[in-house]
Protein backbone atom coordinates (compact mmCIF):
# COMPACT_ATOMS: atom_id res chain seq x y z
CA UNK A 1 0.00 0.00 0.00
CA UNK A 2 1.95 3.23 0.27
CA UNK A 3 3.99 2.08 -2.79
CA UNK A 4 4.93 5.28 -5.45
CA UNK A 5 5.61 2.81 -8.40
CA UNK A 6 1.58 3.33 -9.42
CA UNK A 7 1.35 7.16 -9.04
CA UNK A 8 1.67 8.91 -12.27
CA UNK A 9 5.25 11.12 -12.79
CA UNK A 10 5.50 14.55 -14.02
CA UNK A 11 6.01 14.14 -18.08
CA UNK A 12 9.21 16.07 -18.89
CA UNK A 13 6.98 18.82 -21.24
CA UNK A 14 7.79 22.34 -21.76
CA UNK A 15 4.95 24.31 -20.92
CA UNK A 16 4.14 27.41 -23.32
CA UNK A 17 2.59 30.23 -22.27
CA UNK A 18 -0.63 31.25 -23.50
CA UNK A 19 -0.86 34.89 -24.42
CA UNK A 20 -3.68 36.74 -21.97
CA UNK A 21 -6.45 38.13 -23.69
CA UNK A 22 -6.80 42.01 -23.02
CA UNK A 23 -9.20 43.55 -20.51
CA UNK A 24 -12.45 44.96 -21.50
CA UNK A 25 -12.17 48.06 -20.55
CA UNK A 26 -9.14 50.50 -19.93
CA UNK A 27 -8.52 51.16 -16.32
CA UNK A 28 -6.76 54.68 -17.25
CA UNK A 29 -4.13 53.77 -14.92
CA UNK A 30 -0.89 56.71 -15.01
CA UNK A 31 1.44 53.26 -15.43
CA UNK A 32 -0.42 51.11 -18.53
CA UNK A 33 -0.81 47.11 -16.80
CA UNK A 34 0.32 44.51 -18.90
CA UNK A 35 -3.24 43.46 -20.17
CA UNK A 36 -4.23 47.15 -21.15
CA UNK A 37 -6.04 47.01 -24.22
CA UNK A 38 -4.86 50.62 -25.82
CA UNK A 39 -1.15 49.67 -24.95
CA UNK A 40 -1.62 45.65 -26.38
CA UNK A 41 -3.09 48.32 -29.82
CA UNK A 42 0.07 50.50 -29.32
CA UNK A 43 2.13 47.41 -29.80
CA UNK A 44 0.99 45.56 -32.23
CA UNK A 45 0.14 43.10 -30.00
CA UNK A 46 -3.73 42.75 -29.91
CA UNK A 47 -5.36 39.80 -30.86
CA UNK A 48 -6.30 39.15 -34.40
CA UNK A 49 -10.05 40.52 -35.12
CA UNK A 50 -9.95 42.85 -32.03
CA UNK A 51 -9.56 46.59 -31.93
CA UNK A 52 -10.10 49.23 -29.54
CA UNK A 53 -12.77 52.07 -29.42
CA UNK A 54 -13.67 54.86 -26.77
CA UNK A 55 -10.87 52.52 -24.25
CA UNK A 56 -13.53 49.72 -24.31
CA UNK A 57 -12.22 46.30 -26.64
CA UNK A 58 -14.22 45.54 -29.13
CA UNK A 59 -14.29 42.52 -31.82
CA UNK A 60 -14.40 43.55 -35.76
CA UNK A 61 -16.59 41.99 -37.99
CA UNK A 62 -15.45 40.89 -41.27
CA UNK A 63 -17.19 41.74 -44.53
CA UNK A 64 -16.67 39.55 -47.25
CA UNK A 65 -18.71 39.44 -50.19
CA UNK A 66 -19.62 42.25 -53.35
CA UNK A 67 -19.75 45.59 -53.17
CA UNK A 68 -23.68 46.89 -53.71
CA UNK A 69 -23.59 49.47 -57.21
Amino acid sequence: MGSSKGSPKKSGKLHTKVAKLPKKKCCVSSKKCARCPLRMLKEGTLPPGYTVKKRRLVKVEVVTGKKAA
